[in-house]
């Protein structure tokens, strides 16, 4: 079965390489190594070059002499910041976080060592098992931006496991929303606060003005944020300029984009109220998805759970993943616990516990036959 120790080096090997999004290079090295290691040889596309990154998508396609339709095994290279320097840390009690200053990376590198310990197991045992793809993509981070130019001309799969989920193992998404980013840009005129505010057309308060109108948080199925604003110059100035952020995101396309229509409705009137100019940008960073609970993908998933003594929960998620690139390209697919938490911090952690299950999870779907 899993190789515990080994899987353990693999982890602190990986998270001691620095990868933050556009800068895989050295990770995907590192894993283009460890797999013609185990004689699968994998190519790279040029992802890394049309995204201004040094990486581009590492991809694989292992025949594991079974008749079976192959499965689409992936995960993704890069972690968020602070993400210079990082250190795995094996507290006696199988904990395993970083020193603090810096994430852990098990966001995704969990997933990662996941599927090339349970390729490794099963090399070592010269067994047969079903055809698998391997895709390990890079700025996932950055709303899936490798994912998007995957080389689909070349994934024969039509069903997916995208080991990138938090909490216990046993626990897969099979839902995630349709996330729009946008950026209003508010130009007013400026003025001395003091001796003539009235010539001035207060872009700052302006601002403060549309985002109370702008109803955040979740209701009538969608969630709206407003992330940042930034404007003004001094404390005696009417301010001239402001930019402010926010999101949406809605299990329904349909829904996310009215509801952005309805903040751009807000935006524009009340600009026109004050006088100022307006630039609106939005961005859909991915689309929402959903596979049917009944789908193989997920009943081999709920077999594979079980033959491990684990109760199976498929539920939906919030984030996005590269699953929501996957699923607009006919693959349905799974986004599946791998047992990292409280990511994109630095008090993110796993368990050996944890990697030991997620190996074995991807071990046991590797075998599996339908």
């Amino acid at each position: 079965m899993v190789n515990t120790e080994r899987l353990i080096d693999l982890f602190k090997e990986l998270v001691s390489i620095d990868s933050p999004s556009l800068h895989e290079r050295q990770m995907c090295d590192a894993l283009k190594s460890k797999l013609k290691g185990l004689g699968i040889e994998a190519s790279e596309d040029d992802t890394g070059a049309k995204i201004g990154g040094n990486s581009g998508n590492l991809f694989a396609y292992i025949d594991g002499g079974l008749d079976e339709k192959p499965i689409l095994f992936s995960a993704h290279m890069d972690t968020v910041m602070p993400a210079h320097g990082k250190k795995a840390i094996v507290h006696e009690d199988g904990k395993i976080t970083s020193d603090g200053t810096t994430v852990l990376g098990s966001d995704d590198l969990a997933g990662v060592c996941a599927i090339i310990e349970a390729l490794r197991v099963l090399k070592e045992n010269g067994e047969k098992f079903r055809p698998v793809e391997v895709l390990f993509t890079v700025s996932e981070e950055t709303h899936c931006a490798g994912a998007s130019l995957a080389p689909f001309d070349k994934i024969k799969s039509k069903e997916c496991y995208v080991f990138d989920l938090s909490g216990d193992i046993g626990v897969a998404s099979n839902k995630a929303p349709t996330i729009i980013s946008y950026t209003v840009t508010l130009h007013g005129r400026a003025a001395h606060a003091a001796f003539k505010p009235e010539s001035g057309i207060h872009a700052l308060k302006c601002a403060a003005d549309i985002i109370s109108k702008i109803r955040c948080g979740k209701y009538d199925g969608v969630t709206v944020n407003i992330g940042t604003i930034n404007g003004g110059t001094a404390t005696n100035v009417v301010a001239e300029h402001t930019v402010f952020t926010g999101e949406v995101r809605s299990f329904d396309d349909n829904l996310a984009q009215n509801k952005l229509n309805e903040i751009f409705d807000i935006v524009h009137a009340v600009a026109d109220e004050y006088g100022a100019e307006v630039k609106i940008e939005s961005e859909t960073c991915v689309r929402a998805y959903d596979v049917d609970e009944n789908h193989p993908v997920a009943a081999r998933f709920r077999a594979a759970c079980e033959k491990m003594g684990l109760k199976p929960e498929i539920v939906e998620t919030y984030g996005g993943s590269d699953n929501n690139q996957f699923f607009p390209m006919g693959i349905n697919g799974l986004v599946v616990s791998c047992g990292m938490n409280n990511c994109h911090s630095c008090d993110e952690y796993t368990t050996v516990g944890h990697l030991e299950k997620a190996a074995e999870l991807a071990l046991t779907l590797m075998r599996s036959r339908d």
